[in-house]
């Protein structure tokens, strides 16, 4: 009698459903992997490099006087 313990192995992820929209993505991109189409998913990596030289304008803001002079103007005319 061996002393090696027998123990069901439990299926992981999604449960495959045969006709589903999942399995067909599934079996068009081994598909392409086959015919040694290289596939992208998720997220680009974007930039490696780091940017410091961050260049931002601020227009300054109008006066409550100037603000006023405007609207007098705009109403004189």
């Amino acid at each position: 009698m061996s002393k090696t313990k027998t123990t069901q192995t439990v299926k992981r992820g999604r449960p495959v459903v045969a006709g589903s929209k999942r399995q067909a993505v599934l079996a068009m991109r081994d598909a392409k992997r086959n015919a040694g189409i290289e596939i992208k998913r998720g997220r680009p990596k974007g930039s490696t490099t780091k940017t410091t030289d961050v260049t931002v304008e601020v227009k300054a803001k109008a006066t409550k006087a100037q603000k006023q002079a405007v609207a007098a103007d705009v109403n004189e005319a």
